[in-house]
């Protein structure tokens, strides 16, 4: 990756200014010139704000002296500090607050209450259903951020199933699962070291060449630096002997003792993600447990939707700009900023396709309702956990499922998935069969023709 070009010192850049004998003069007006922290609702780097046009004849290194006095003068410092003792700030410009109020609205309140569509996880009857496909996203993607090579079709089967891995990607996925639910299962409970170390060790049990570093800090004589495909070093993260100090600290600031001031949830849960990347305390395991300590912070203030989407998804759309978001802060005065506004952009994103797959999801489900109320099935009734295994079976004609992969998709009890699946198998919607000591089953052969039959000829 290319490192970006680091910012001109806004003090040689005024100083050159004021040796102008209408240098004051050309100052103030400089700065009346309303560019903000973030001219044309965009927060950008010098990397490039350097290429932006002349503006009424000031040249881009003037407007930077603009935009960085503007964002200096809004800047909130931080309890985090870099490797040279300075501590990171982070801004508050209209971008930020804009995507604030979406994500406050679509994300948060009275489950229900903020969006048309979000029934499905807001019925009691279907929500654990999606939860477990939202948790297995999530698992999959951040473990194939890391790495991890196994498809997501395997990876599915391998979790549903309850199947030991086989391969280290596939350790690393259920790893990234387990955690995920121990992220889930701590509710509100305030972040301790200790539940740092607990992650981190989910995460990477039986997935390191050296099993020792399994949940412990990164020692001095483990020389880790954070580098791209080619060799290029993107960061060197604090000094082993400061790691302990340094984690009591950020754990002080996941909880909000630290504060002086409010500070936006999400603001903070994003900047702990940022804090614990920017730290590296282990030898692995870094990104996955940042990202699982930015869902810990979310679910603790009340972001109860965040449970459902998957962060990781988009990032791995575009590692090159995640990448870049960390540089960013890192080379520009260490703000932080940079980094939450691309968070905020995903986590706006993963929203919006949340929105997107339930709608659909929606519909495919009312189709099928329709089928079977119009077809002869239609007085037994089916439960929604069935309708969704239905709509599953109708999409994936070689698809097959066990009690134990039914029980797991939809968090319910052992009798109740079997009794669901023997229903709908007495239906002649699945074919029931043994394999090895286990009952499996799979749909029915030709199982929308059959539906459609019955619809036209009750």
């Amino acid at each position: 990756m290319k490192l970006p070009v680091s910012p001109p010192p806004t003090e040689e850049i005024l100083a050159n200014l004021l040796e102008r004998e209408d240098g004051l003069a050309r100052f103030n007006t400089l700065l009346q010139l309303g560019l903000g922290p973030a001219p044309g609702g965009k927060y950008r780097h010098w990397d490039r704000f350097r290429h932006a046009p002349p503006l009424a004849d000031y040249s881009a290194e003037e407007q930077w002296l603009a935009v960085r006095t503007a964002r200096n003068a809004m800047a909130r410092p931080l309890p985090l500090l870099d490797t040279k003792g300075r501590s990171f700030a982070v801004a508050m410009p209209a971008p930020v607050l804009e995507l604030l109020h979406r994500i406050d609205r679509d994300a948060s309140g009275n489950v229900g209450g903020n969006f048309v569509g979000t029934e499905p996880i807001t019925n009691a009857a279907t929500r654990d259903t999606y939860l477990f496909k939202s948790i297995v996203e999530e698992a999959i993607t951040s473990s194939q951020l890391e790495g991890a090579s196994t498809t997501r079709l395997v990876a599915k089967a391998m979790i549903q199933e309850g199947r030991p891995a086989s391969t280290r990607s596939e350790r690393m996925i259920l790893n990234n699962y387990r955690a995920m639910r121990l992220v889930r299962e701590q509710g509100v409970q305030p972040l301790t070291p200790e539940l740092v170390f607990s992650l981190q060790r989910t995460l990477t049990e039986n997935t390191l060449d050296d099993a020792s570093a399994v949940g412990r800090f990164r020692r001095q004589d483990e020389h880790i630096v954070i580098e791209d495909e080619t060799g290029t070093i993107l960061h060197h993260p604090p000094h082993a002997d400061e790691l302990p100090g340094r984690m009591a600290a950020m754990c002080d600031f996941a909880n909000g003792t630290s504060d002086t001031e409010f500070l936006h949830p999400v603001i903070r849960a994003m900047l702990l993600h940022f804090w614990l990347a920017y730290d590296h305390p282990f030898v692995d395991g870094n990104g996955r447990t940042a990202r699982a300590l930015f869902y810990w912070s979310m679910a603790r203030s009340g972001y109860w939707l965040c449970e459902y989407v998957s962060i990781s998804r988009i990032l791995k759309k575009a590692r090159g700009a995640y990448a870049r978001a960390y540089l960013y802060a890192e080379s520009d005065n260490n703000d932080a900023t940079y980094f939450v506004m691309h968070q905020l952009r995903t986590l706006s994103l993963a929203i919006d396709e949340l929105h997107e797959y339930l709608a659909r999801k929606t519909r495919e489900m009312r189709d099928i309702e329709r089928l079977v109320r119009h077809a002869s099935i239609s007085q037994e009734g089916l439960n929604p956990r069935q309708l969704a295994l239905l709509r599953h079976a109708l999409s994936t004609p070689l698809a097959r499922y066990t009690v134990a992969s039914h029980q797991l998709s939809h968090g319910t009890s052992y009798q109740t998935a079997r009794t669901d699946l023997l229903r709908m198998a007495e239906l002649g919607l699945l074919r029931q069969f043994k394999a090895g000591k286990a009952f499996v089953f799979e749909p029915t052969e030709g199982l929308a023709q059959r539906l459609t039959l019955r619809e036209t000829h009750p």
